[in-house]
């Protein structure tokens, strides 16, 4: 039996990577139809990733049968409607989720923890948003996959920060509605009633970046 060359070994080596690549990558995403929809899976669409949030089956007897379904897109996350054709291909990516914890922004990115591995990541600030100026330490986020590749960050909805300079509160001033411009620990700046104090510890939406109430300690 002929051995095999150092050459030939690196051939196959090289084949065989080949194929798991490409193994891979048929995983990650397939064709499917609107028969298979379910709430929360991922489809691409005019080139962009979009979550189902609710659909419908629709069958107006003459008619030709469709699909109406709200779709929320995964890099701006506004929500539209759109119809499908009854049976109509579509493409399913298949999306991992995980949860990562905060550590720093080391000036071009953040850098966030897997809470399993401890395997560090770094994420660029596009992809997690305006909801980025109202990270802390230690806050859980998760991060979304497919493959190797990041889709998007879920910023928790709400965060609770510590307000660090505020011009002096008005006491029992609650009623007029009146606001005034306070920063927070992780920097940003969020317009609060005027009866906010240094040190109180507010809850922001990081949707809008609108204060919520005052969390009682």
């Amino acid at each position: 039996m002929q051995s095999l060359t150092f050459s030939s070994v690196l051939r196959i080596l090289k084949l065989q990577q080949i194929i798991i690549l490409r193994f891979c990558s048929i995983q990650w995403s397939f064709m499917a139809s609107t028969s298979d929809f379910r709430t929360g899976m991922t489809i691409r669409m005019d080139g962009e990733l979009w979550n189902i949030v609710e659909f419908q089956h629709v069958n107006p007897g003459n008619w030709r049968a469709f699909v109406r379904a709200k779709l929320k897109s995964l890099k701006s996350g506004k929500v539209v409607e759109i119809r499908f054709r009854a049976g109509e291909a579509i493409e399913v990516i298949r999306i991992d989720t995980k949860e990562y914890q905060y550590l720093y922004h080391d000036g071009t990115s953040y850098v966030f923890m897997d809470k399993e591995t401890y395997d560090q990541i770094n994420v660029e600030e596009k992809l997690i948003g305006d909801g980025a100026q109202f990270l802390k330490e230690s806050e859980t986020i998760k991060i979304m996959f497919n493959g190797n590749d990041i889709i998007s960050v879920e910023m928790p909805i709400t965060v609770e920060l510590k307000v660090v300079e505020t011009p002096p509160g008005v006491k029992g001033d609650t009623a007029t509605g009146a606001q005034k411009p306070a920063k927070v620990e992780t920097g940003a700046s969020v317009n609060v009633p005027l009866f906010i104090n240094e040190g109180d510890t507010i809850k922001v939406d990081t949707r809008s970046g609108n204060y919520l109430e005052r969390v009682k300690l």
